[in-house]
């Protein structure tokens, strides 16, 4: 699973995901991408679902990129605990998400082949997504 191997702090601020991505906005390895049309998290899991999805129907043709990475810990506290007591344990990590992020590149491939893969990674992530081209770009 994507989790950062080392960490400066063990537990971050939740925040709030404000405008649209400035970095990773072009497909930068592959000829085809999956980019984001709104903000949210993407857990590590759902990284990692999609991930299989698509390397899957490539049957070892072409070759993915990742471009997202979940490094910010979300930490939980049990049910039925009472206030207090501190934030709780890291309990799992995500990567925060604008929208216009590409978070997955395709190449090697073709566009028929590569827009199914896409559509089965969409199916495992929490945001709408789009499938894009070196051409839209």
């Amino acid at each position: 699973m994507f989790t950062p191997r080392k960490v400066k702090h063990r537990k971050h601020h939740r925040g709030t995901i404000r405008g649209n991505a400035t970095q990773k906005i072009h497909l930068s390895f592959g000829v085809f991408g999956l980019k984001s049309l709104e903000a949210g998290w993407i857990s590590a899991r759902q990284i990692e679902a999609a991930r299989r999805a698509i390397t899957r129907l490539l049957h070892r043709g072409g070759k993915v990129w990742i471009r997202i990475f979940a490094d910010k810990p979300i930490t939980i506290k049990g049910s039925e605990i009472r206030m207090g007591g501190g934030k709780g344990p890291v309990d799992h990590y995500v990567a925060v998400v604008k929208p216009g992020t590409i978070m997955f590149e395709l190449d090697g491939i073709t566009e028929a082949l590569a827009k199914q893969a896409m559509n089965l990674a969409a199916y495992k992530l929490s945001v709408k997504t789009k499938f894009v081209t070196k051409a839209d770009a």
